[in-house]
């Protein structure tokens, strides 16, 4: 017994330092009656510990199976031997904890009823106000249903009009269709004449260029065919291979090649443009 009190006395000690600092970082605070009630197990037996204001005193005591076994007032360990001094104080801290958890009991069970209650209202409400708007929706939608008919019957009107007029366009566009197919008949002929053309000028083109080469090579600006590496012939100068030709050799070229003299004729790897058209070299 004697060490079980001890222990007990220990742990009020420690309770006891706690709560003169918590009270010392708030002198300002005073409650007429502030409890709390753990009930736990120690050494295998159920533990209640009670800390309180009353009438002004701390009180800190702590029960096992609801008998006494350690008490301390204003921090002062009370001895065993003057527990009973304290009886009818400790009765009535236990009276009142007992009424304010009933109380508690109370006021909770209350406020969930308060708060299902509140919460049947509130879903009343929302249903009543959902009913509402579906009333008012209802009535909206028959009165815009009826909106749509008439518009309908306007828009039948005059989408018939519309068909009519979409008839006689398709009736004309069918025409004008008639009428190009045949231009582009016309201008597919036009096409292969001047594809002919082109070919024949392309042609022409490669046997003036050889001839003018093999009269390069045969006035030994060139030693052959191979050796002409670039050919640039306008009305101003004539260029070959880098090199301007003098003024008699340009003018004898120009009288023989008018067409290559008044154009823009060059060759340059392996490339022929006579007048702008390029010519690959067979």
């Amino acid at each position: 017994m004697k060490t079980n009190y001890l222990r007990s006395a220990l742990l009020l000690i420690a309770a006891t330092a706690l709560t003169t600092a918590a009270n010392a970082q708030k002198p300002g605070k005073k409650t007429a009656f502030n409890s709390y009630n753990n009930y736990d197990t120690f050494d295998g037996k159920g533990r209640e510990r009670i800390q309180t204001n009353w009438n002004g005193k701390t009180y800190q005591m702590e029960l096992a199976n609801n008998k006494l076994v350690a008490l301390a007032v204003d921090g002062e360990i009370i001895p065993s031997t003057k527990w009973g001094e304290y009886s009818t104080v400790i009765a009535s801290i236990r009276e009142q904890i007992r009424k304010d958890r009933i109380q508690a009991k109370k006021d909770q069970a209350q406020a969930k009823h308060d708060q299902e209650q509140a919460r049947r209202d509130q879903q009343q409400a929302k249903r009543d106000q959902e009913q509402a708007a579906r009333d008012q929706e209802h009535a909206k939608a028959e009165q815009e249903e009826a909106e749509r008919d008439q518009q309908q019957a306007k828009r039948d009107q005059e989408q018939a009009s519309k068909d009519q007029e979409q008839a006689k366009r398709d009736q004309e566009q069918a025409a004008r269709d008639q009428e190009q197919a045949k231009r582009d008949q016309e201008q597919a002929h036009l096409d292969q004449i001047q594809a002919k053309k082109d070919q024949e000028q392309a042609a022409e083109d490669q046997r003036v260029l050889k001839q003018m080469i093999g009269d390069l090579i045969a006035d030994h600006i060139i030693p052959n065919e191979g050796a002409l590496r670039e050919l640039s012939f306008n009305g101003e100068e004539m260029i070959v291979n880098g090199v301007k030709q003098p003024e008699s050799v340009f003018k004898k070229y120009s009288a023989k090649y008018p067409r290559f003299a008044k154009g823009n004729t060059s060759y340059e790897n392996g490339k022929r443009q006579f007048n702008g058209l390029h010519i690959h070299r067979n």
